[in-house]
């Protein structure tokens, strides 16, 4: 379950997602130059090949661990790309391309923002979406909606198996996990599983909170908001803390957990891309990258405990979240005028990023010493009980 939103104002537009996962299956910040690919050359996706063209795009993306696509990219030409689960009406296909690999099938092939859904659609229309996309179960697969922007706009496409409805953004526009463009919704939504994902809370606060932003530090308010007036996440019996775009596992029968954040600045004279590159906005640091340049974000994280920044942050993250608001005052203030310091003037971004990982060090020490129990409902806590055990984080 994800939220993603654009916002274009003044010359500007603006975008931001978080992408929501399994708990335990970390997110890779990968960069990929620009490349020439020999006739005939084909490519393997998640699932299944298809043929590669003549040349792609450099690109950084957002991918979880395991999959070839990725959850959320830019390119070289300024063209930012986010994708939503959505449930249809429509039958699923086993096999075929996965939302994340049209992602960055899509950053890889395009030029300009409308560019990037002709190439989805394109590709939906050739080869089908589908596959297994879930982490902790494998077989759990859905159909897709994307969010595509660059410095001159921004276009929503939604899909229902290999149908599909396009529709322009004129100033605020989010997506969440359900189908939204008028006509096409109402034919295809599956009613259920779209009202468990209460995306159209989420959907409605994200787009209240993103017509007020002024500047880029909202937007990061915006992907660590819990919900009006909330400090910390509520968590529902049924499915946890899916009704805020900050989103926190534990619930019964739904968990997902907000496992990595991009935000990003387009202008015509160039792009600012703002990420976490780990798990739970609300308790990481946002970082500036750059996607012409090649970045060392140190380890790549992978599907056990290790040493990459992923894994280290939740170590961090995990702490927290048993008192949230008490544990966040520990370095809340540092990290916020940090990221303060860094969009007023901004830094190299491996400078930053290595600044990044010794703040990590220092914050995770702060948070170690605020001894206390843990202040979340029964089934949460054995919700992450289960998920923490087959690392044994403690």
């Amino acid at each position: 379950m994800c939220d993603t939103v654009v916002v274009i104002r003044d010359g500007v537009v603006w975008f931001a997602k978080n992408s929501d996962r399994d708990p335990n299956e970390a997110q890779v910040i990968e960069w990929h130059p620009r490349r020439s690919h020999g006739r005939g050359e084909r490519l393997a996706c998640t699932w299944i090949e298809i043929p590669q063209v003549a040349e792609t795009y450099a690109v950084t993306i957002s991918r979880p661990c395991w999959m070839w696509g990725a959850e959320m990219g830019a390119n070289e030409h300024g063209v930012v790309v986010g994708n939503e689960a959505v449930f249809t009406k429509q039958p699923y296909a086993q096999i075929g391309l996965t939302g994340m690999d049209l992602v960055r099938l899509s950053l890889e092939r395009s030029t300009t923002a409308r560019q990037a859904c002709e190439t989805i659609v394109a590709l939906i229309e050739a080869f089908g979406q589908g596959g297994g996309c879930g982490y902790e179960n494998r077989a759990f697969t859905y159909h897709n909606s994307f969010l595509a922007a660059d410095p001159q706009g921004a276009f929503v496409l939604e899909t229902a198996g290999r149908a599909w409805a396009i529709e322009p953004v004129r100033q605020v526009r989010g997506i969440s996990n359900g189908l939204t463009i008028p006509g096409f919704a109402e034919k295809h939504s599956d009613r259920f599983y779209t009202w468990v994902t209460q995306c159209r809370i989420r959907r409605a606060r994200t787009e209240r909170l993103a017509s007020d932003c002024v500047c880029v530090s909202g937007l990061f308010g915006l992907l660590r908001d819990h919900g009006a007036d909330r400090a910390e996440p509520h968590y529902a019996l049924l499915n946890g803390g899916m009704a805020a775009p900050c989103m926190h596992a534990g619930g019964l029968a739904a968990g997902s957990q907000t496992t990595a954040s991009w935000i990003a600045e387009l202008r015509p004279s160039g792009a600012r891309h703002w990420v976490t590159g780990t798990a739970a906005p609300c308790t990481g640091l946002f970082k500036p990258l750059d996607v012409g340049q090649p970045l060392d974000t140190g380890p790549v994280p992978s599907e056990s405990l290790d040493d990459s920044l992923w894994w280290r942050h939740e170590r961090l993250h995990r702490a927290i979240m048993r008192d949230p608001v008490r544990r966040l005052r520990a370095f809340a203030q540092e990290r916020d005028a940090v990221e303060s310091a860094w969009i007023a003037q901004p830094p190299d971004p491996q400078d930053a990023w290595n600044e990044g990982g010794r703040l990590l060090v220092q914050w995770t020490e702060a948070v170690a010493r605020k001894d206390g129990p843990d202040r979340r409902p029964f089934w949460v806590r054995q919700y992450w009980r289960r998920r923490n055990a087959v690392f044994d984080i403690r």
